[in-house]
């Protein structure tokens, strides 16, 4: 079975590892003992455990999960050359992933946080040459997506990196409405989820505009609704939203 090492224990690289540790060796490399302890412990599986201080990542496949802001931090604290680094960073370019870390080759993902139950959207860009094995390894997690370019990657990082935020967002003011014209909470909130599982299937295969135009008849309470969040800009505040990540991953 072959082995990924995590630079990292946080939340995205517990998700990652959700997704991975039935098809592979997981390693992890952190700062303290004790929440590498507990990161074992969530995952449900036995690791092998490191100190990130002196540890040698020699000809390792790495997944780096640290913060933006740790990258000259962390990679001082590294020794040996890694076969390649699979960067989850958001916004860290590959030109500063080469410069701090000796590796053999970089490729940068996107993934989501939907990766814990292997329904991530990762989209992916760096060395082609390990283009195939970027697909495998998070392909392990869900769907992947390799884009021509680190822009293209910067701007889909405000779409399926961020959006399970801006999707739970949704879902909650939804529940909240229902709740707030009478609803039981846990009747609204069952059928939001029940809404949320249909919807995740239809949109596979129907454009967003023909699902609309189905489901909204004339003069209708789908029409009226709809209304209301077009009163409300929430197209607007979605596009928006999409911008403001993508600038704020292109400052990162």
């Amino acid at each position: 079975m072959k082995t990924i090492t995590f630079i990292g224990n946080g939340n995205m690289a517990l998700s990652i590892a959700q997704g991975l540790k039935k098809n592979y060796k997981i390693e992890v490399v952190g700062r303290s003992l004790e929440k590498l302890k507990k990161f074992e412990e969530k995952l449900g599986v036995e690791i092998e455990k490191h100190i990130m201080d002196g540890f040698h990542m020699q000809d390792k496949t790495v997944l780096l999960c640290v913060k933006p802001a740790n990258v000259q931090e962390v990679s001082k604290l590294l020794q040996g050359q890694a076969r390649v680094i699979f960067s989850v960073l958001a916004g860290t370019s590959l030109e500063k992933l080469r410069t701090n870390f000796n590796t053999q080759a970089v490729v940068r993902t996107m993934p989501n946080l939907a990766a814990s139950v292997n329904r991530s959207m990762t989209t992916l860009t760096g060395d082609i040459n390990f283009q195939e094995e970027a697909k495998e390894l998070l392909g392990a997690i869900g769907s992947t997506r390799w884009l021509s370019s680190e822009k293209e990657i910067d701007i889909a990082t405000g779409l399926a990196g961020s959006g399970p935020a801006y999707l739970a967002l949704i879902a909650e003011a939804l529940t909240d409405g229902a709740v707030k014209q009478g609803l039981k909470r846990d009747d609204a909130m069952a059928i939001m989820r029940g809404l949320f599982g249909g919807f995740g299937e239809l949109i596979q295969d129907i454009h967003p505009a023909l699902l609309k135009d189905g489901v909204m008849s004339p003069g209708g309470t789908t029409a009226a609704g709809y209304g209301a969040l077009e009163d409300g800009n929430v197209r607007s505040a979605c596009m928006d939203a999409i911008e403001q990540a993508y600038k704020r991953a292109k400052e990162l």
